[in-house]
């Protein structure tokens, strides 16, 4: 799962929350997340910027640390 920013990635499919840990350090759930979302991310050459034309602004989010 290479990415300049996001260390790693996991979804809770029951949940359908995205979690994501960033390089930094800090970590945030992403609610609401389809599965179909999480698996185009997977697959995507740039996650980072993915994440940013598909998942923030669509789906409600909290900082977890």
């Amino acid at each position: 799962m290479p990415s300049t920013v996001i260390s790693t990635m996991q979804y809770d499919e029951s949940m359908q929350i995205l979690i994501i840990t960033f390089v930094s350090g800090m970590m945030y759930d992403y609610n609401e997340v389809p599965l179909e979302t999480y698996l185009a991310m997977k697959t995507s050459g740039a996650k980072g910027i993915y994440l940013n034309q598909h998942n923030k602004g669509k789906y409600p989010f909290q900082k977890v640390r």
